[in-house]
């Protein structure tokens, strides 16, 4: 599942070893209690269970040999040195492996995430690793779960506009718009200011409010001359948002301003606009291509 900010990122949330790009859980649950109630101090006849042999089980995912756990982030390093050497190397390792395969696989980004959160779920930046791998592999839940552990362990807000965009996963609008509030954008640095536009813009689109979502995303930024990294998600989201409206020659052009600026193709402006023009590519396309080789 994608993001669902209507950005049309391919990848979702941010990049770097210390979270992979910079993951999800089913939800709290209670354990299972016994069935058995007896008086206190009375034993169960239930016969004793034989010692289980966890000589073959798994010890969790396979770390690929060539990762060492010194390609981490430097802050990241010094915050596991609060860890044994031998389990900081362990994380270490762990987390950039998620790093690594999340773009092509972030459930496997999400595994070894988890794996380093049950290894030290104290240490912040393991904890970001989760939610991000929980966010890029559409687990909205988890990485929700996640975000609000980080944002308790170290008080910073720059996450507030992914866990509001993990609130309209949960198709919870209302609920997005309510969390971008408690944060006064004057706190926020500009990056994610306008992340915050764009998520807060697509719960007013789910919110069936297309002329109010066009509002929030217009302004000077979009016809910056600087190429900021939010610059094509941000001109993709107005140009998605004038198509809801209607105003289809309008999104073209957007979405054609949008590809102009999209150097690492983090959009489908490109498709979109393709679609638009009533451009396709079958097969009959490749065939010919195949042809002229």
């Amino acid at each position: 599942m994608g993001a669902p900010d209507g950005s049309g990122s391919r990848s979702s949330g941010s990049s770097s070893p210390r979270a992979s790009r910079s993951p999800r859980s089913s939800g709290p649950g209670e354990k299972s209690k016994a069935s058995y109630k007896g008086k206190p101090g009375e034993k169960s006849e239930r016969p004793a269970r034989p010692a289980r042999d966890d000589s073959d089980r798994p010890r969790g995912p396979r770390i690929p040999d060539e990762i060492t756990g010194k390609e981490i982030d430097r802050r990241v390093a010094a915050e596991l040195r609060t860890l044994p050497e031998g389990l900081a190397e362990q994380v270490a390792r762990l987390l950039v492996a998620a790093s690594m395969v999340i773009d092509e696989d972030p459930q496997a980004a999400l595994v070894f995430a988890q794996e380093a959160k049950r290894k030290a779920a104290r240490i912040a930046p393991v904890r970001e690793a989760v939610g991000v791998a929980a966010y890029a592999a559409g687990d909205f839940a988890e990485a929700l779960s996640e975000f609000r552990a980080l944002r308790r362990m170290t008080g910073d807000d720059a996450y507030v506009p992914v866990m509001a965009d993990c609130e309209r996963g949960l198709r919870r609008p209302r609920k997005a718009l309510e969390l971008l509030a408690t944060v006064p954008d004057s706190s926020l640095a500009p990056d994610t200011r306008v992340e915050s536009r764009i998520v807060a813009a697509g719960a007013r689109r789910d919110l069936g409010q297309p002329d109010a979502a066009l509002l929030l995303l217009q302004g000077p930024d979009l016809t910056t001359r600087r190429t900021e990294p939010w610059l094509a998600r941000l001109r993709y989201a107005y140009a998605d948002t004038l198509l809801d409206l209607g105003r289809v020659d309008e999104a073209a052009m957007w979405f054609a301003r949008s590809m102009e600026v999209d150097l690492d193709a983090e959009t489908d402006a490109a498709d979109r606009l393709a679609e638009l023009q009533g451009v396709t590519f079958g097969d009959d396309w490749e065939d010919d291509e195949s042809a002229s080789d």
